[in-house]
């Protein structure tokens, strides 16, 4: 079984949504994550004491993004990636509680954080090859502070690893290869940290192939 025959249907996950747990098999709409890039982003202020997002070498996230102009919609992107970073350090490290995804996420993103991890480690699944991120966008939200952060994955690269034997499950490229985030972005009182509240998967998209 590769990384992107992890499916199920894309939804959005609030706080009070019903959340749509998958299985394994082929075909259909992938909602899967990833973590860290070769060279994480650092935190923005020296004082926050900001989790531990690594990933085994064999793992190398990319980020492609253009960082904007404007200072909130930077750090809501920069957090969105490291919100990414986080699931997959949960993935890497087979532990659905993992910190590090809770704080860069609340609601309904943690809880599809922790779905993720929690298949993986149920089906006895890590990840490695490379995972790419790009065509970042952002763009207000309604009339409050938050930012709704949009970007493609493209996880051709990117297979499921046997945790017991090692065994890595190669895939073909295809338009299951291809997601879109949608991340609600929300700041935090005191604090630089943004973290994601919201999160929308849409699998094959086909506008990330090109």
């Amino acid at each position: 079984m590769a990384r992107n025959t992890l499916t199920t249907t894309a939804a959005t996950l609030t706080a009070t949504a019903a959340l749509l747990l998958t299985a394994c098999g082929s075909g259909g709409d992938t909602e899967g994550a990833s973590g860290p890039s070769s060279s994480p982003s650092p935190p923005r202020a020296a004082d926050v004491n900001r989790p531990d997002v690594g990933l085994p070498e064999d793992l190398k996230l990319v980020f492609d993004f253009e960082e904007p102009s404007d200072a909130d919609s930077a750090a809501a992107l920069d957090d969105a990636a490291n919100y990414i970073r986080a699931l997959n350090h949960g993935i890497t490290e087979q532990d659905p509680k993992d910190p590090a995804y809770g704080f860069y996420s609340a609601a309904g993103a943690a809880r599809y954080a922790e779905s993720q991890i929690q298949e993986y480690v149920d089906g006895g699944w890590t990840l490695t090859g490379e995972d790419r991120y790009y065509q970042a966008g952002t763009s207000p939200a309604g009339e409050g502070e938050s930012i709704v952060v949009t970007f493609c994955e493209d996880q051709s690269r990117a297979y499921g690893k046997e945790v017991t034997t090692g065994k890595v499950h190669r895939t073909e490229e295809s338009l299951a290869s291809y997601q879109k985030f949608s991340l609600l972005m929300a700041p935090q009182e005191d604090s630089p940290v943004w973290r994601a509240q919201q999160i929308t998967v849409e699998g094959k998209a086909a506008a990330c192939r090109s």
